[in-house]
Order: C-alpha cells, then structure tokens, then sequence
C-alpha cells in the first residue's frame, strides 16, 4: 500500500467508486466498524479465491461521508483471465448488501497511484434548508431551518480561494504537516430548498470542508457579516471559526488526474 508500483505478482487496477457512508467508520479499515476500504479488500478478495488484495484511496473520508465518485487502487493476483468489466461487476456482486458498488475499472498505468497521481478533489457540501426535516434525503444533507441567503454566503466564500493558511478551518486532530492549502473552488448555490457548496482543492486538510461550511452557515443565516470569513480565515485560529457541519451532507464527487485512468 502506498506502492508507486504493485507487487510482483500482481496487477494495479483503477476503479472508480460510490458508496453511502451512513453507518460506516470512513474509508479507513478500522478496529471499531465497518470501514470501505475493509469491505471492498474482502469482496476483491473473494473474487480472486480468497487471495489476499491490496487497495489505496484518493482520499480518506471520515465516518457518514459519502462518495458518488471516488477513485481508488486494487492490486489483484495477475490473472490474463480477468478483465475490467469482471473486475467491475464481480467486486460489485461481493459488496453486497452493502452500499458500495464500482462504476468503472480499469488497468492502471504504469508508475499510477490513486493517492499521489491525484491532482484534484472536488466535494459537494448540501444543505436542505426548510422547516421540515428531511425524510427521502435523511443521512445525505444537513438541516438548517433558519433561512440562509446563499448569495450572501457565495460572497463570503470567495475571500477564501487562492493560497493561504487555513488553520482556522482545519480539525484539531488534523495530522496534515501544514495548515496552507489552495482552494480553488467555493461556490455556493441555492436550487429550491437545497443550498450546495461546490469545492475544489488539490488537497484539503481534515474536516477543512465540513469546517468552511460551518462557518458558511452563519453567514447565510444573518448571524456573520460577510466580511467576517476573511477575518476568520486571517486569524489562523480554529476557535474563531464556526462549528464542524455534521457529516451527513458531503458527498465526494470527483477526483482529477493528468491524464484519465479510465479514458
């Protein structure tokens, strides 16, 4: 794991993911629940007649976070008989009835890495923002009942992007070596009663998107000025910022590379 190269023997897969992370650790395997990185080492394993198999991620994603394209590495035995479309449906007939499926699998290029090849990741942050809490999309959004003015909050939003120190928006629990990050994207759009935060970094440290969102929120409600996120962000401070918005409404919906591992 963590391989620029899969071991002798083996063959690197790119596979391209979803899964609903209700009720599951994160990604990472874990002595404590069920994780998705676990389940889908055994259904891979299963396919391959119990072999161990080897995976790594384009990203973590904490416990109830969600994942509608993620992209990930499986080392396989190398097996001429095995091809993308089995690889595809047969991890897919293992994970069941968990709700992890692959969309897509492909032979990984040589010298690819699903973490460390990664130029991009992109999250969607949603808000249902209405009195009524949620029923068809309950463990996919976060509910705010006060009325939040997107417009004010897509404004705010933009002192954010470029280069800085994010350590006002960055888990205290964060292993990352350095608070400064590059945000390329903070959109925040409303459609109807929902109100989505489109994000895009190169990387991001832990709970950076939950965190921005939480601070988000208080704009959008009248509690914040506008101005105030670029003080926030300034201060480098975590307790000036506003709370962790709970997990349930990021979703990781896509993952950048140089060149298209499945194209």
């Amino acid at each position: 794991m963590g391989s620029d190269e899969p071991a002798s023997g083996y063959r690197r897969w790119a596979l391209r993911i979803e899964y609903d992370g209700t009720g599951l650790v994160g990604w990472q395997r874990q002595n404590n629940g069920v994780s998705v990185q676990g389940l889908l080492e055994e259904a891979a394993s299963r396919l391959v007649g119990d072999a161990p198999v080897m995976t790594a991620t384009a990203g973590r994603t904490d416990a109830g976070v969600h994942a509608s394209s993620m992209v990930v590495q499986l080392d396989l035995p190398d097996d001429p008989r095995l091809d993308a479309r089995q690889i595809r449906d047969g991890v897919s007939f293992h994970l069941k009835p968990n709700r992890v499926a692959v969309l897509e699998a492909a032979q990984a290029r040589p010298g690819w890495h699903a973490r460390f090849s990664a130029i991009s990741r992109r999250y969607c942050y949603t808000i249902l923002n209405r009195p009524t809490r949620p029923v068809i999309d309950f463990n996919h959004v976060w509910h705010v009942r006060r009325p939040l003015d997107a417009g004010a909050m897509h404004e705010a939003a933009q002192s954010l992007l470029g280069r800085h120190d994010f350590s006002s928006f960055r888990a205290a629990s964060c292993q990352a070596s350095s608070p400064i990050r590059t945000l390329d994207r903070l959109d925040v759009t409303r459609e109807g009663t929902f109100v989505r935060l489109d994000v895009e970094a190169r990387s991001f440290l832990h709970h950076q998107v939950r965190n921005l969102a939480g601070s988000l929120q208080l704009v959008g409600s009248g509690q914040w000025p506008v101005a105030r996120i670029r003080d926030v962000l300034e201060a480098c401070d975590r307790r000036v910022a506003g709370p962790t918005a709970p997990p349930d409404g990021l979703c990781l919906i896509g993952v950048g590379y140089e060149l298209d591992p499945f194209a």
